[in-house]
């Protein structure tokens, strides 16, 4: 199948100031073409199946978050699995999986969304993930947010430590074959001979 997956959006404002002149030239620039053969081995969800993704990478996306978000859909892989608008919508996650009727079946965002976020996306769609990384932010943030999470019984967050982020981001390259295999919870993502091995951290799973 072939999926194309898009990250256009603004860079990160943590000042509160908005460089419109410095933002303007961002968004006129191309995005970069990532083509990517993704093969999945998931012997814990007894997933098997190879992706072509043609990757639209924006100039504001770090190869990290890029390739976190290829993690991502890697680990929810299925046949309705979409990437979305990403970056540039408030009101979609970064990938989703919708049912035949249209209903929101999977919400997956990355990085640290607000609590405001979070009670939205969980009223939303029947499942929701976060796949949290960035080192100590990301510590801080779920110690802030924890506890208003609590009463959402569809949420999952999951954590992705900074040295494997970093490994992955080396991974990147203009065309990949990526193979990611799971069992036991441990994931192995190798492009070529590059290894890079994974152990997603529960910080809060979903009531079944």
């Amino acid at each position: 199948m072939h999926i194309a997956l898009s990250a256009f959006g603004f860079r990160a404002d943590p000042l509160g100031i908005l460089d419109l002149a410095t933002l303007g030239k961002s968004m006129a620039q191309k995005a970069t073409i990532y083509k990517v053969e993704l093969s999945v081995s998931d012997m814990d969800r007894h997933y098997y199946e190879t992706h072509k993704l043609t990757v639209a990478k924006h100039p504001s996306e770090t190869d990290e978050r890029m390739m976190v978000r290829v993690l991502a859909f890697a680990l929810n892989a299925h046949e309705q699995l979409e990437m979305t608008k990403g970056l540039s919508s408030d009101d979609e996650p970064d990938i989703w999986q919708k049912s035949l009727s249209g209903e929101l079946e999977t919400w997956i965002t990355l990085g640290l969304p607000s609590e405001k976020i979070v009670r939205q996306s969980c009223g939303k769609a029947k499942q929701v993930i976060i796949y949290a990384y960035g080192g100590n932010p990301a510590e801080m943030w779920w110690s802030k947010i924890q506890n208003s999470t609590t009463r959402f019984e569809n949420l999952s967050v999951v954590s992705f430590t900074q040295d494997e982020t970093t490994e992955l981001a080396k991974l990147a390259d203009r065309t990949m074959k990526v193979q990611v295999n799971v069992q036991d919870g441990d994931v192995m993502v190798s492009v070529g001979e590059n290894i890079v091995y994974v152990t997603p951290f529960a910080w809060k799973a979903a009531k079944s």
